[in-house]
């Protein structure tokens, strides 16, 4: 989560301007600083009304440094967490035999088909085509569609992701379809 900084950087013309500045890491790992001006001082008289302008800035750059670390969570990463966290023995939220049932399809279909891929990469048509050339009774496909489901409602609970791909999808007279959000 950036807060940044905000300073008062002189021109050779003009009047001064207020700098916002924070930095970010990039794909090496390496701190990168960034720096955009927010505006003149004779706009904001002081470095309060300055931050209080770049507040929109600041909800930008944090939703783009929250995406970016959720990029780096994967589906078999999410899938233990869930089950160390909902899935413990002596949970009385769920029943023995749901517990059983979701830890069977996760291990058997969820962790082989997309335990390597990071949560970002895996989009709702994906799951679907997927979902449609198994060879399996509608309620199973339907189930490995909602514990996904579950599971991406975990990490935005935990606030590991921001979405639940799994919104777009319906159950429709032919298994699974999409529908809009």
């Amino acid at each position: 989560m950036q807060q940044g900084s905000i300073i008062q950087t002189v021109r050779k013309q003009g009047p001064n301007v207020w700098s916002f500045r924070w930095s970010e890491k990039n794909r090496n790992g390496r701190r990168v600083y960034r720096k955009r001006v927010i505006g003149t001082v004779e706009q904001y008289p002081d470095a309060n009304a300055a931050r209080a302008a770049a507040g929109a800035l600041l909800a930008q750059i944090n939703a783009h440094f929250n995406h970016n670390n959720a990029c780096r969570i994967t589906v078999t990463q999410i899938c233990e967490h869930f089950e160390q966290k909902e899935l413990r023995s002596g949970d009385s939220f769920r029943s023995f035999a749901t517990v059983k049932t979701y830890r069977g399809y996760i291990r058997k279909w969820i962790k082989p088909r997309w335990g390597s891929f990071h949560l970002d990469e895996i989009k709702a048509v994906d799951v679907e085509g997927w979902l449609r050339r198994l060879t399996m009774a509608r309620s199973s496909r339907a189930k490995i569609r909602n514990i996904m489901s579950i599971l991406f409602n975990h990490a935005c609970r935990y606030e590991l992701f921001d979405c639940n791909p799994m919104r777009l999808f319906a159950r429709g007279q032919s298994g699974v379809v999409l529908q809009r959000c």
